[in-house]
C-alpha cells in the first residue's frame, strides 16, 4: 500500500531535481521557491526513510535508493498523466469507448449493475456490451475487438495469454415452470426427466461438460427429447408453455427464481459450480475507463457473493 504522506508534489518535486540536478533551476522550473522544493525533498526523503541525493562538484546527484525511486516515480508519474489525458480527451470528443463482452448468466445478472455505477461517474465514456458463448468472447478478447470478458473460467489451451481475476462461483440449476408434475414428487430422482422434454447448452456451451457429467453420474444416457440452445428468452417462453426441464446457469434464471416466475427442482448441483470472473489480455494494461468498468464490476460482484440467490445491485 502507497504511504498516504506522499503526494504528487513530492514526486513531482523530487523528479524535476533528479533530472536537473540543481534546486534553484527546479524551484524556477515548478514556478515555487527554493525553499519550499528544499523543503518537500526532506518531507520525501524522511518518508522513504533513505537519501535521495548526494552533492558533488555538479550539483546534486542521486543515491542509488534515488536512482531506484526515479525509476518507478517517473513510470507512475507518466501513467497517470496518460490517465488524466485520456479522462479529458474522452470528456471533449465523447467517444472512449470500452468493449466488454459478457456471457448471457453476466449480461443479466452482474452487469445492469455494473454498468450503472459507471454510468453514474460521469466519465464521457461508453460502454460496448456483446454477449455470446465464452470462446466466441475470449477470441474476439484475443483479437483486440474486445478489452475485457466477464465470463466462467475456460480451459488452459483457451487461456494462453490471457489473465483471469475469479468474482464469484456459479452452479448450474435444473428449473421448470410453477406447478410442473415433477414437483409433486415427494423424492425426485433425476431420471425423471427422461419423461420431458429437456432444454440443455449447445455442445459449445463451455456449462455444457457439467450438463454431460451429471447426466453420466446418474446413468442417464442420450436424451432423445431434447432441445439444445444458448437463448435464454427461448428457455423462459418454452418452460411457461410446456412441461420441459431446463439445465442452465443459475445466474440467467436468478430473477425468475426470486420472483416465482421458474421453480427450481430439488437436485444436487453442488458437483456444477464453476468460478466466474474477467478476463484481461495479460500483455496489456487496461485503459484507464476500462479499469474503472472493472472496479464497477467488482463491487457489483460483492453483491452476488453476498447473496447468490438474487441479482447485484449498485
Amino acid at each position: 500500500m502507497i504511504d498516504p504522506r506522499i503526494k504528487i508534489r513530492h514526486l513531482q518535486c523530487f523528479l524535476e531535481v533528479a533530472r536537473l540536478g540543481h534546486v534553484g533551476r527546479a524551484a524556477d522550473r515548478l514556478a515555487i521557491t527554493q525553499p519550499a522544493v528544499s523543503k518537500t525533498l526532506r518531507e520525501l526523503e524522511d518518508i522513504l526513510a533513505v537519501r535521495l541525493f548526494e552533492r558533488s562538484r555538479r550539483g546534486l546527484v542521486l543515491t542509488g535508493p534515488g536512482e531506484l525511486f526515479r525509476h518507478f516515480a517517473a513510470t507512475s508519474v507518466v501513467a497517470l498523466q496518460q490517465a488524466v489525458d485520456s479522462v479529458a480527451q474522452g470528456r471533449m470528443r465523447g467517444d472512449t469507448m470500452v468493449r466488454a463482452g459478457a456471457l448471457p448468466t453476466v449480461a443479466a445478472r452482474l452487469m445492469p449493475a455494473a454498468v450503472r455505477a459507471f454510468a453514474a461517474a460521469r466519465l464521457g465514456a461508453t460502454v460496448s456490451l456483446l454477449t455470446g458463448p465464452n470462446r466466441f468472447l475470449l477470441d474476439r478478447l484475443k483479437s483486440r475487438d474486445l478489452d475485457l470478458v466477464v465470463g466462467r473460467l475456460a480451459d488452459t489451451e483457451q487461456m494462453t495469454g490471457l489473465a483471469f481475476e475469479q468474482l464469484y462461483s456459479e452452479r448450474l440449476a435444473l428449473v421448470v415452470r410453477p406447478g410442473h408434475p415433477l414437483l409433486a414428487r415427494p423424492e425426485l430422482d433425476l431420471k425423471a426427466i427422461r419423461e420431458h422434454v429437456v432444454l440443455m447448452p449447445t455442445k459449445e456451451d463451455i456449462i455444457r461438460p457439467m450438463v454431460d457429467r451429471l447426466l453420466l453420474v446418474n446413468g442417464i444416457g442420450a436424451l432423445e427429447r431434447r432441445i439444445e440452445t444458448v437463448s435464454g428468452d427461448f428457455g423462459r417462453t418454452f418452460l411457461k408453455q410446456s412441461d420441459a426441464v431446463w439445465f442452465i446457469s443459475h445466474g440467467v434464471v436468478a430473477l425468475d427464481l426470486a420472483a416465482g416466475q421458474l421453480v427450481e427442482l430439488p437436485v444436487d448441483m453442488s458437483d456444477t459450480t464453476g468460478p466466474v470472473g474477467m478476463t484481461i489480455r495479460a500483455d496489456e494494461r487496461p485503459s484507464p475507463a476500462a479499469t474503472l468498468l472493472m472496479q464497477a464490476i467488482r463491487e457489483a460482484a460483492k453483491a452476488i457473493r453476498t447473496n447468490p440467490s438474487r441479482a447485484a445491485h449498485p
